[in-house]
């Protein structure tokens, strides 16, 4: 069943690019970001993931924490990480435990792209599924923390 809007963020340790624990419990007290996404280092993962990079200063000014997640290696988060300069956590889904988990269903047989927006006592106030609107990623989940902060 997949998680929605009002459903407390199930919670999860996974390991990040750098082999370092990361647990979402952990980073209750700020608003978290947590985006699915099929690879690493592909066109369109790519470009979601500069998406994040190119806004992340606005993020971090919103109080929210940017996490990725796919099923890529320590490793090739690492390069992917490097190679386009991204200052936020990619943790490492290894057999899309953490991904059914939150119900990020696949569009054939490519690992689905949704966002969760999560806030700091850890529920889901926007779930964003689109396979190839990449920067409505952003976008959708930059406009939750605005409405998020007016209340």
């Amino acid at each position: 069943m997949a998680v929605k809007v009002g459903d407390s963020a199930p919670d999860f340790t996974l390991t990040n690019q750098s082999g370092t624990p990361v647990s979402l419990k952990d980073l209750r007290g700020k608003a978290v970001v947590l985006y699915f996404y099929p690879k690493d280092d592909t066109p369109g993962c790519t470009a979601e993931s500069c998406a994040f990079r190119d806004q992340y200063e606005v993020f971090k000014s919103a109080g929210a924490e940017v996490i990725g997640v796919s099923g890529d290696s320590n490793e090739s988060h690492q390069r992917f990480a490097t190679k386009y300069q991204l200052p936020f956590t990619l943790l490492c889904d290894k057999g899309d435990q953490v991904r059914n988990l939150y119900g990020a269903k696949a569009l054939g047989f490519l690992p689905g792209r949704v966002t969760y927006v999560i806030d700091a006592s850890g529920i889901v106030q926007y779930v964003f599924d689109s396979m190839f609107n990449f920067k409505g990623h952003v976008e959708e989940a930059l406009k939750m923390l605005q409405q998020m902060a007016a209340k």
